[in-house]
């Protein structure tokens, strides 16, 4: 599977907002917080459980406690698509 992108992250946490009128996920979003863009743990859940159906990757409930950040939801799972060199 290809790596996930800023832009497909986007797309799916759109999809988890539950609205998509009154989220602002332009500009440089990834080192700020979930809860600072307006994503409860739950929207974060429903998001991890797409990125999971979608890129065929187990994401365990400890390594989602740790995922604060787009950013950090994009390092990891784009180290665990990527093959080990």
């Amino acid at each position: 599977m290809s790596e996930l992108t800023m832009d497909s992250l986007k797309a799916i946490m759109l999809r988890c907002s539950g609205v998509e009128e009154g989220v602002d996920l332009g500009g440089d979003i990834a080192g700020q917080e979930f809860r600072d863009l307006g994503y409860d743990s739950l929207a974060v859940l429903e998001m991890t459980s797409q990125i999971q159906r979608e890129y065929q990757l187990e994401i365990p409930d400890e390594a989602i406690e740790e995922l604060n950040s787009p950013g950090d939801v994009l390092r990891y799972v784009n180290d665990r698509l990527t093959p080990a060199a």
